[in-house]
């Protein structure tokens, strides 16, 4: 089989890749080193991945809003499975920066969908955001409810994703399964995200800046939890469902192969609690500078995981002591604090 990893120098495709290549199947990756964070952090992930010297793993680099190069890429490899992690993340980002979300969301994503429909793919794995909850107050967060109130422009590239994959879906009979992520953390993470920019501050005896006066609550999702999700979701095709009511429309089901999940830890944690586990870990206390919140941001994250567990018997197995042990570990290694 011949899987094609997008974005696999950012964090999560990094991990999946390693995974991946501890099966027979041959592992294409695709990155383009964008500048939206330290590029020396993304090819050193290449690297890492590189010192494995597992010969099933090619690396391509090049844009995928390259048009010409992606057809022609995929025309010749035969690629059977789509897993798409290249996007233009970040919530705040987007409000400086909107058109890097059309570019590398809207466009980019319409050329996989085009390769993927006329090179006939078995399955498209697309990663989306817990972000496209926008609005919504009701949780933990189902993927019954509705998403359509997005409430950035990240949000809403995301969410244009999943009714583009499923319109394709509907339309050429292929096979997509929609992941949204909430919060992913771990070695290797996005200098952008929270634990990161938390660590890297107090050891440089800077202030942590906290938003929303610190009431924030997030649900995250140990990176090694979600590399097992993937692991058994590109394995497991969805089809067409033939009991698909209309009557009861549910946004995440369809009478086309197609599927959305949510995948996190489903236990969120305060705030003020993750900064705690942070201080201890690292025996320092974290100067704190406490702000209103940022436009675009959502206070509360959960996500039922109870669909996706039904699905493939879903279980988070890391908990966020041990998860920020482990980053702290990895940050103390790479950067030799």
């Amino acid at each position: 089989m011949n899987i094609l990893i997008t974005g696999c120098a950012g964090f999560i495709g990094f991990h999946v890749v390693k995974k991946l290549l501890k099966t027979n199947h041959n592992i294409y990756g695709i990155d383009n080193f964008n500048s939206y964070y330290d590029k020396k952090l993304k090819k050193k992930r290449i690297d890492e991945i590189f010192s494995i010297k597992n010969k099933n793993f090619k690396f391509f680099r090049f844009n995928l809003k390259d048009k010409k190069k992606i057809f022609n890429f995929f025309r010749k490899k035969k690629i059977d499975v789509v897993i798409h992690f290249s996007e233009q993340a970040g919530v705040i980002y987007s409000l400086s920066h909107p058109y890097s979300y059309i570019d590398n969301n809207i466009y980019v994503f319409m050329n996989i969908l085009e390769c993927c429909r006329i090179y006939k793919i078995k399955h498209l794995v697309l990663a989306s955001t817990s972000s496209v909850y926008g609005f919504s107050k009701k949780t933990p967060f189902c993927e019954s409810q509705g998403a359509d109130h997005p409430i950035q422009l990240y949000a809403a590239t995301k969410r244009s994703n999943e009714l583009m994959a499923h319109s394709y879906s509907h339309l050429f009979n292929i096979p997509i399964t929609v992941l949204r992520f909430f919060t992913v953390y771990g070695p290797w993470g996005r200098p952008d995200m929270a634990l990161f920019k938390f660590v890297k501050k107090i050891y440089q005896k800077k202030p942590i800046l906290l938003f929303n006066k610190g009431h924030h609550v997030r649900d995250f999702t140990y990176i090694d939890d979600l590399v097992n999700v993937v692991y058994k979701i590109y394995k497991k095709i969805p089809k067409s469902n033939l009991n698909f009511s209309y009557k009861k429309l549910d946004p995440s089901e369809s009478k086309a192969p197609f599927k959305i999940f949510n995948i996190s830890s489903g236990k969120p944690i305060k705030l003020m609690n993750f900064v705690k586990i942070i201080e201890n870990e690292l025996k320092l206390k974290a100067k704190k500078t406490y702000l209103d919140l940022q436009p675009g941001d959502i206070k509360a994250t959960k996500g039922s995981i109870k669909k996706i567990k039904e699905y493939i018997g879903f279980v988070p197995k890391t908990n966020i002591n041990k998860g920020v042990k482990k980053f702290i570990s990895w940050y103390k290694n790479f950067y030799r604090v």
